[in-house]
């Protein structure tokens, strides 16, 4: 009998290759398992698997095989231990935060977090005796400072949503040690193909599967990774109140990882050479891009991730109106309350993803009347700025 050796190989060949067993049809993509539950053998197989005594799948609610075959992809990726899929982002901030933390407990957060995420650390965890604090997400001195003995938890984004300020996840991993904190990190922005935030001393890696994971706007879904105990207590917590990821949402999420590698080359691609070219437009005021030598942390951005990511952000001059003028003036690029997809996707982020904050909290992470965001898509790239570029000078005239 010939069996197959087992050899090293790069991760992003692991997750092509990882999947699930073929049936005796002998698939060669993995078969989706659309299915509430599962049989049992007999009356001990059903009481072992039950009393975790044997491995298996049970109720969908509790695991199946695509999504099993999801997260096992996201683990490889991110260099994780363990790892639980979710109905969407959110839901994954959600559990890791509910799942996790006491009343009395207390968050440390940067200031720059994205909207929904602000709602709940403002406007759901003080239900339940659940404090936070926001700081400054480029001034380290104001994070030691508010740090107290009742801080269980620190949320962060970075590249954050929509300003594209970074936190220094080598210094900010080893805080969190120094005081028992457990460090989660959103990678939404860089995913894992440009950054590793477990390296760097995160403890949990939050992933909105919706954005560069699926990459094409099909399917809403989300995970969370990292170290194995706190897994297992997210685990406790997903499995009982249901938040579970559905299985053919899960094979899609799967099977983007496999190309995955490749769009993001060419995401960020794009991003350099779009954000490269904002900056000699004469209708822009400013431009951030992370690996763009103007940015204000352009070497931590250089030392941290592999490159500057698929996301652009500008400030188109004239403020508001000229803003608005310009994303009606758009053919090409979409607008939609999306990212990471093959498309290139404009989002006026005031008005939109952000606007369940007021002014004053916009304004103190940098969101201006004037702020765009582009998701920059897998188009030719020529084609990308011929079409913001005729836009730009249509808002102006």
């Amino acid at each position: 009998m010939n069996e197959k050796k087992e050899t090293a190989v790069a991760v992003e060949t692991a997750v092509i290759h990882t999947q699930t067993p073929a049936s005796h049809h002998r698939e060669h993509s993995s078969a989706i398992y659309m299915t509430a539950s599962f049989t049992f053998d007999n009356a001990e197989h059903a009481r072992a698997l039950f009393a975790k005594e044997t491995e298996g799948q049970i109720y969908t609610r509790y695991g199946n095989p695509n999504v099993d075959e999801f997260i096992e992809k996201m683990c490889l990726l991110e260099g994780a231990e363990a790892g639980i899929a979710l109905a969407s982002g959110m839901s994954a901030v959600f559990t890791a935060m509910a799942g996790l933390l006491n009343q009395g407990d207390h968050v440390l957060a940067a200031r720059s977090v994205f909207g929904s995420t602000h709602q709940i650390l403002t406007r759901i965890l003080p239900r339940w005796g659940i404090s936070h604090t926001y700081v400054e997400i480029d001034k380290p001195e104001t994070w030691t400072a508010a740090i107290r003995p009742e801080t269980r938890l620190c949320v962060v984004e970075t590249p954050s949503n929509p300003a594209l300020d970074l936190v220094d996840l080598a210094w900010l991993g080893d805080l969190c040690r120094q005081h028992n904190i457990i460090l989660l990190v959103d990678n939404v922005f860089a995913t894992p193909i440009l950054q590793r935030p477990i390296e760097l001393g995160a403890n949990l890696v939050m992933h909105s599967a919706t954005k560069f994971i699926d990459g094409q706007g099909r399917a809403i879904g989300g995970a969370l990774v990292g170290d194995f105990d706190l897994i297992q207590e997210l685990v406790y917590f997903m499995r009982h109140t249901g938040p579970s990821l559905s299985p053919f949402n899960a094979w899609l999420f799967s099977k983007g990882l496999e190309t995955l590698p490749l769009r993001m080359e060419r995401h960020c691609d794009n991003a350099q050479q779009l954000a490269e070219y904002l900056e000699t437009n004469p209708h822009v005021a400013w431009v951030k891009y992370p690996h763009l030598p103007s940015h204000p942390q352009y070497e931590l951005a250089r030392r941290q991730m592999k490159r500057g990511g698929g996301m652009v952000t500008f400030a188109v001059k004239g403020g508001l109106e000229q803003g608005r003028r310009f994303l009606d003036a758009l053919n090409l690029c979409t607008l939609t309350a999306n990212l990471g997809d093959t498309r290139t996707i404009a989002t006026h982020p005031a008005s939109t993803t952000h606007s369940s904050l007021s002014e004053e909290e916009r304004l103190a992470v940098g969101i201006t009347p004037g702020l765009v965001r582009m998701s920059v898509g897998l188009e030719a790239i020529d084609d990308i700025v011929a079409d913001i570029a005729q836009a730009l000078a249509q808002s102006a005239a």
